[in-house]
C-alpha cells in the first residue's frame, strides 16, 4: 500500500492544505479540524483505498483508515500539507475555538471551576459537620467544646478556601486563559488584600474609604471576597496583556518587565473600572435567581428544577458554580444546590425504575450502575445511556426534579457549600437533614413511580434478549475479560464499530478492568493512551481490542500498559489494565469491540457468545470460518 499516495488523495479531498486547520489520529482515525467544510469532497475522500468511512463529530472530521495503518497516512500527510503535528488537546483547542461564543463561555467556566471544586466541597463539608456539632451541643445533645483548640483549627480550615477564593479563582483562569497562573493568584490576593474593607463588613459599617476618579465617579476601597465574575475577567485581561508583552518584550527584560506592567495594568483597570461594574452585574444575577427560586409555593424552583436536566444536556450547568457561590457569599448558603441535587436525583430513579422494570439484561445491566452513579452526583450515565435514549424516563426525571425542588423551596432548604449533589450533599445539609431527605424523596417518588406507571412501555425494555442463533461451530478467538457481557457488534454506539468498518467481531460489556492476550502472538499496535491495542495472532488473525467509545480524549488517564509494540505475547498475557470507574465517571462507556480487523481475509467472522451472556477468559466469543 502507497501510504503517500494516500495521504495525497486525503489532502486533495478535503479541500488541499489550505483548508485544513490541524491534524491529529488516534488508534484507527485521522481526526482533522477543516476551515470550510463545505469544500470537502466526501464521496471522493470514501473512495480512497486506505479510507474505510467518514464522519464528522465534535467538530472534527474523522476519516477511518485502521489500526497499524492510521500512523503511516498520518505521517504521510502531516508532511504533504506542511503542517506539525497536533496533539489531541490542540486539536481540542481548535474545536472550542469554532464553537459559538455562549458554548466557549460554559467551558471556560467548567474549565475554571473544576480544578477547584474540590477545596470548595472539602471546606463546605466540614463548615456542615461543624454547624450540626455546635446545634447539637448548644441545645444539650452533646458535651462540646466549642471554644476549645479542635473545633477551632476545623473552624478555620472549614471557611479558608471560602474566605481566600479569589486566590484559588485567579490561578486557575489565568492558566486557562493562557497566563501565568501565579501571577493570577496575585490579582487574588490583591482584591482581598487586607488593607482593603472586608466586603462583609460593609452591609453593617458602610464604606470606610472613599476615593473621587477625576471627579467623574467614586470607587470604595473595598475587598471583592465572594465575588466570582470581576477576578475571572481580572485574569482574562492579566493573561491577555502578558501573552502580548511576551511577543513584544526582548527577552533580557522579559523576566521584569512583563510581569511588571501585567500586574499593575490589569490592578488600575480591574479596580478603578471593570470591578465596580461586574460586582453590580453578579450581585443583580445572585438576586434575580434568589428572586425566582423564592417565588411563593416554590413555583420558580419548580420550573427551574423541571429544566435542570435539559441544561445538563445542553452542557451549561457549569454555570451554575457562579450562583452557587455567590448566594454562598451573600446569603451564607446555596439555594441552587438543592434545586440541582432533586434534578439529578430524580433523573437517577428514573433510571432506577427502567433497571427494575426492563426484562432486558443488557439494559438492566447499564441502568443500575447508572442509576446508582446518577445518585452519586455523576450523571451522564444514566441521562445519556438510558433516560434520554428512551425519552420518557428524562421527562418523567425532570418532572421528579421539579417537585423536589418545590419542596426544597417551601422549606427554605440551603446547602453550606458547592460541589457535590445526589446522595452525599446531605453532608451539605446537616443543619437541616430532614428537610434535605424530605426533597429528595419526593424527588425520586415522583420519578420514579411515573416512570415505573408511564415510561417503561417501551418494546426494548419489556421484551428478554433473544438468543443468538449460531453456537456452534469452532471459535478461533476468546473475550479478553473476566465475567464479562457479550454484545452484539451492531449495538456498539459508535457507527464505525458497529457497521463493521474496522472488521467484523463481537463487544463486550467488561465487569473487570482488564485485557489479556485471546492468543500466542505479536503486539502490532498499543496508542499512546493505551486505550487499544492490534494484534497479529500466530494462527493469522489480526485483532483490534478497543476498550470503551471516544476513550481516547481521557489521554490516557484511567489505563496502564504491560506491552510494548513489537512484543511477543502468550495466551492470557495481561496487556492493558484499566478503571471502569474512573472511566464512567468522566462520562465514558466501556463496552469493548474485539474486532478480526483482515476479516476479508476469511469466509466468515461470527459473534459466538450469546447477546448479554457471560464470558470469561478462556471462553468462545467469535468464531472464524476459514
Amino acid at each position: 500500500m502507497d501510504h503517500r499516495s494516500s495521504a495525497r488523495e486525503i489532502l486533495s479531498a478535503i479541500g488541499g492544505k489550505e483548508n485544513l486547520v490541524s491534524a491529529a489520529h488516534c488508534a484507527t482515525r485521522l481526526r482533522l479540524i477543516i476551515a470550510d467544510n463545505s469544500k470537502i469532497q466526501k464521496d471522493t475522500l470514501e473512495n480512497i483505498d486506505v479510507v474505510k468511512g467518514v464522519f464528522e463529530a465534535s467538530g472534527q472530521l474523522q476519516i477511518i483508515i485502521g489500526t497499524g495503518t492510521v500512523n503511516k497516512v498520518y505521517d504521510e500527510f502531516i508532511a504533504e500539507a506542511g503542517v506539525e503535528a497536533s496533539s489531541k488537546d490542540e486539536v481540542k483547542a481548535q474545536v472550542a475555538q469554532k464553537q459559538n461564543w455562549f458554548k466557549r463561555l460554559i467551558k471556560t467556566l467548567g474549565d475554571v471551576f473544576v480544578p477547584i471544586i474540590p477545596a470548595i466541597v472539602a471546606g463546605g463539608l466540614i463548615m456542615g459537620i461543624m454547624e450540626a456539632l455546635n446545634f447539637m451541643a448548644s441545645n444539650g445533645f452533646i458535651s462540646l467544646d466549642t471554644n476549645g483548640y479542635v473545633f477551632t483549627i476545623f473552624k478555620l480550615l472549614s471557611n479558608a478556601a471560602f474566605t481566600f477564593l479569589p486566590i484559588l479563582i485567579g490561578y486557575s483562569a489565568t492558566k486557562v486563559f493562557g497566563g501565568n497562573p501565579y501571577l493570577g493568584a496575585v490579582i487574588g490576593m490583591f482584591l482581598i488584600h487586607p488593607d482593603l474593607q472586608n466586603a462583609w463588613t460593609v452591609s453593617t459599617k458602610g464604606y470606610e474609604q472613599t476615593f473621587s476618579i477625576f471627579g467623574l465617579f467614586n470607587v470604595h476601597m473595598v475587598g471583592y471576597q465572594g465575588h466570582v465574575i470581576p477576578i475571572i475577567i481580572a485574569s482574562f485581561i492579566l493573561a491577555n496583556i502578558e501573552k502580548k508583552l511576551h511577543k513584544k518584550v526582548p527577552d533580557i527584560v522579559d523576566l521584569f518587565v512583563t510581569p511588571l506592567v501585567s500586574l499593575t495594568v490589569t490592578a488600575f483597570l480591574v479596580y478603578t473600572f471593570i470591578g465596580p461594574v461586574f460586582v453590580a452585574l453578579e450581585n443583580g444575577i445572585i438576586t434575580g435567581v434568589q428572586k425566582l427560586i423564592t417565588i411563593p409555593f416554590g413555583i420558580g424552583s419548580f420550573i427551574m428544577g423541571g429544566f435542570y436536566s435539559t441544561t445538563v444536556v445542553g452542557g451549561i450547568h457549569h454555570m451554575y458554580t457562579v450562583i452557587d457561590i455567590g448566594q454562598l457569599a451573600k446569603y451564607g448558603a446555596t439555594y441552587w444546590l438543592p434545586l440541582a441535587s432533586a434534578a439529578n436525583m430524580a433523573q437517577g430513579a428514573a433510571c432506577l425504575a427502567v433497571a427494575v422494570r426492563s426484562k432486558n439484561n443488557k439494559i438492566r445491566s447499564m441502568a443500575y450502575p447508572s442509576a446508582l452513579s446518577c445518585m452519586l452526583g455523576i450523571t451522564e450515565p444514566a441521562i445519556f445511556g438510558v433516560n434520554l435514549r428512551f425519552v420518557k424516563p428524562f421527562i418523567f426525571g425532570s418532572i421528579g426534579g421539579a417537585c423536589g425542588a418545590m419542596v426544597a423551596s417551601i422549606l427554605h432548604l440551603g446547602a453550606t457549600a458547592t460541589g457535590v449533589t445526589g446522595i452525599f450533599a446531605i453532608l451539605l445539609t446537616l443543619n437541616h437533614p430532614v428537610k434535605y431527605i424530605i426533597s429528595m424523596a419526593v424527588a425520586m417518588g415522583v420519578a420514579f413511580t411515573l416512570t415505573w406507571l408511564f415510561g417503561t412501555n417501551n418494546e426494548q425494555i419489556k421484551n428478554e434478549n433473544k438468543p443468538s442463533e449460531n453456537k456452534t461451530e469452532k471459535a478461533e478467538q476468546s473475550a479478553q475479560a473476566m465475567e464479562t457481557k457479550a454484545e452484539k457488534l451492531e449495538n456498539v454506539p459508535d457507527q464505525t464499530f458497529a457497521q463493521g468498518i474496522l472488521g467484523l467481531g463481537a463487544a463486550i460489556e467488561p465487569t473487570e478492568g482488564k485485557v489479556v492476550a485471546p492468543g500466542d502472538g505479536k503486539v502490532e499496535t498499543l496508542f499512546d493512551t493505551f486505550h487499544a491495542v492490534g494484534l497479529t495472532l500466530d494462527n493469522g488473525k489480526e485483532l483490534l481490542i478497543h476498550v470503551g467509545i471516544n476513550t481516547v480524549e481521557l489521554k490516557g488517564e484511567g489505563f496502564k500498559a504491560y506491552v510494548s509494540e513489537g512484543d511477543r505475547v502468550t495466551k492470557g498475557q495481561t496487556l492493558i489494565t484499566f478503571d471502569m470507574d474512573f472511566i464512567k465517571s468522566k462520562g465514558y462507556q466501556t463496552v469493548t469491540p474485539v474486532l478480526v480487523s483482515n476479516s476479508d481475509d476469511f469466509a466468515s467472522v461470527e459473534p459466538l457468545a450469546e447477546e448479554g451472556s457471560e464470558v470469561s477468559i478462556g471462553d468462545k466469543l467469535i468464531k472464524v470460518t476459514v
